[in-house]
């Protein structure tokens, strides 16, 4: 039997397992060096990127690496095959991001009652962390939000600062710096000046 080269035995792993992997994980599957692991998926991600007409693309977030259908294909495929969320929950996924750590109870201010159920919806996704602080919830993003929306990074504060980016280079935002949902509200539980873009 002929050996499969280990880029194959990659793309095979991480498009049959259908969830992200570390670098590690990878290496004691399929019993090889982490070296060689990682110099094969730079390797594997290059290939892929020059394929014509390819539907996949290998993307690193946070440490670990996954298949996803590229966003150009997303479109043009059936609602059957979509994992993507309802609209009606994007505001409040936005909202989460673009100020998390956000207090579910500012987010009930800016989207009335029904935010109870999109932070419950959310959550059955995996998309948000819902954490327990004093008479109210602390919302942050997940993994799985970073994969969804392709963010690089799982940090909290670096993927508050991409989607802020990425907010504000596709202008969603322009001439809207006076509302509400745009405001940082402090400790004391004022709203403070528009939010910064750059990192604290």
């Amino acid at each position: 039997m002929t050996e499969l080269a280990l880029e194959t035995l990659l793309e095979a792993t991480l498009f049959g397992s259908g969830k992200s992997m570390s670098i590690s994980e990878l290496a004691e599957s399929l019993g090889y060096e982490q070296e060689e692991i990682t110099e094969s998926l730079s390797t594997l991600q290059g290939t892929m990127k020059r394929r014509r007409g390819g539907a996949l693309r290998l993307v690193e977030i946070g440490g670990k690496w996954a298949m996803e259908v590229r966003n150009e294909v997303t479109e043009h495929l059936p609602a059957s095959t979509k994992t993507d969320m309802p609209k009606k929950l994007l505001k409040a996924a936005a909202l989460i991001a673009y100020h998390q750590p956000m207090h579910q109870s500012r987010l009930v201010e800016l989207l009335g009652q029904k935010a109870y159920d999109y932070v419950r919806e959310l959550a059955q996704y995996g998309m948000i962390q819902r954490r327990k602080e004093g008479n109210t919830r602390r919302l942050t993003t997940t993994r799985r939000f970073s994969e969804a929306f392709g963010c690089p990074h799982t940090d909290l504060r670096k993927v508050r600062k991409w989607f802020r980016e990425q907010v504000t280079d596709a202008g969603l935002f322009d001439g809207m710096e006076e509302v509400d949902a745009l405001q940082e509200v402090g400790e004391d539980g004022l709203i403070q000046a528009t939010l910064p873009l750059e990192e604290e």
